[in-house]
């Protein structure tokens, strides 16, 4: 076996890879030796690299990544600090390689790495553009999904991804894939680069209809770390499609913008009603109203329309008092059109929603740039 089958460093001048694993993490510190010790098994053999892409974890991903790659040259750590979020990870990950497939898959050892040989020859033989591990053909499974809360995001987001993919595919959730990286580099420019699934914006996004083969692949449990996977995830994935069903004229980030501001509406409304129900006049309900919906909309804007600048720390404290003072701002036009409206027409309802539309406009215009500032 030589130098470069036995998993260890190449010798000075070796080929280049033929296949790069991408691997974006965060916080996956326990589980990056195992990750790498499974690589060289299936990959033995082979011409590979594995490129992690952590997002500057405090759990020490990079330096674990790190303390391997001083001796082993297979592995590469990017390491962004400032820049957040799984699709743009492997987007930097892919641009980095040199490899012509590049294969996907998550940090947390829940996909099948004895299947990936399969995923790689698929595309390496020309037969494929992409090829996708799927837990729904046969001989697959999603067992590894934590409870029965997460099956169902899951099942959500398959149906809506199938309702407008350009192919045919069973699991258009699949974080674990292969493909061309000519195809995936023709693409980039194209990709909303936002949210966890890439999968489903490469074939959305792709110039051309794409040859795609599906592979079966268990999907096992987690054994470290923690599942990103909850609904705000199934939100951003539900505004990426939008952006491609648009054509990129109502970008993902103003989408979640708008849903944001239309969650904080419905939060205004509620409250607004159930304080006139306990006897509150309408500037103490519209008050009242106007108050949890910045709170929701701060909360849910940090957590999903900026899920790659999130705040945290002091910087959330201080993010939250800027973006309160810049809302009731707008709070204050809410309040005095709403009243206005209310005298004029008698009407409750119109006259709260219409304030709460002007609050709205005034937080997607100011606090944009404010308190979620490109850094």
């Amino acid at each position: 076996m030589s130098a470069q089958d036995d998993g260890r460093a190449p010798p000075p001048g070796a080929c280049a890879p033929d296949v790069s694993v991408i691997v974006p993490c965060y916080n996956e510190q326990a589980n990056v030796v195992p990750m790498v010790q499974a690589l060289r098994r299936v990959l033995a053999g082979r011409r590979w690299e594995v490129i992690f892409v952590d997002d500057n974890s405090p759990d020490g991903t990079a330096e674990a990544v790190a303390a391997i790659a001083r001796s082993d040259a297979h592995v590469r750590c990017v390491r962004r600090i400032g820049r957040r979020g799984l699709s743009s990870a492997v987007i930097e990950g892919v641009l980095s390689s040199c490899a012509p497939v590049v294969a996907v898959m998550d940090g947390d050892l829940q996909h099948d790495e004895a299947r990936l040989p399969d995923l790689i020859d698929a595309v390496a033989s020309g037969a494929s553009d992409i090829a996708v591990g799927s837990r729904h053909v046969e001989g697959g499974d999603n067992a590894g999904l934590a409870n029965a809360w997460r099956h169902a995001l899951s099942d959500g987001g398959i149906r809506l991804a199938q309702a407008v993919l350009p192919v045919r595919l069973t699991d258009p959730m699949s974080g674990f894939f292969a493909a061309r990286r000519d195809l995936f580099v023709q693409t980039a420019p194209r990709l909303s680069a936002t949210g966890f699934k890439i999968l489903l914006d490469l074939v959305m996004s792709a110039p051309q209809r794409p040859r795609v083969t599906e592979v079966a692949c268990g999907f096992k449990p987690r054994l470290a770390g923690e599942s990103k996977l909850d609904t705000l995830v199934l939100i951003q994935f539900a505004t990426m499609v939008l952006d491609k069903l648009a054509n990129g004229w109502l970008p993902t980030r103003f989408m979640g913008f708008a849903f944001v501001g239309a969650v904080g509406v419905l939060v205004n409304l509620a409250v607004l009603e159930g304080l006139r129900a306990l006897g509150a006049g309408f500037v103490t309900a519209a008050w009242g109203g106007t108050i949890c919906a910045i709170m929701t909309n701060f909360w849910m804007n940090n957590r999903v329309t900026y899920a790659d600048r999130r705040l945290r720390g002091a910087r959330l404290w201080s993010g939250l008092a800027l973006f309160v003072v810049v809302c009731l701002v707008g709070a204050f036009a809410n309040v005095g059109i709403g009243s206005q409206f209310h005298v004029a027409r008698h009407e409750w309802g119109h006259a709260a929603a219409i304030g709460a539309v002007i609050g709205v406009v005034w937080n997607y215009a100011v606090s944009s740039t404010l308190v979620w500032r490109a850094r």
